[in-house]
């Protein structure tokens, strides 16, 4: 790899700031804040607004919408009138 083009590639902890949750990884962001992690050293902190731990598709809390039977429930109102076909006498 060549020398000087790279960004400086090093651990930070990002914190879910909606419940709090926290992880360490590596990652080439750039903070400004810093934070004292587990094993007593400082890294640099990424607040960020949601991650696996609140996310409704991994927390399971997804709701999935009926488009069939709202699609059922539209025909049954308006029946052939929302159609839009009009006949020619």
């Amino acid at each position: 790899m060549k020398q000087g083009i790279h960004p400086d590639y090093k651990e930070v902890v990002f914190v879910d700031v909606s419940n709090n949750f926290s992880f360490k990884t590596r990652s080439t962001i750039s903070c400004r804040e810093t934070i004292k992690w587990e094993d007593g050293n400082e890294y640099p902190l990424a607040k960020i607004e949601t991650s696996s731990e609140s996310h409704p598709f991994y927390t399971g809390t997804q709701k999935i919408m009926d488009t069939a039977g709202r699609v059922e429930k539209f025909k049954q109102k308006f029946g052939s009138k929302a159609s839009g076909k009009t006949t020619v006498k």
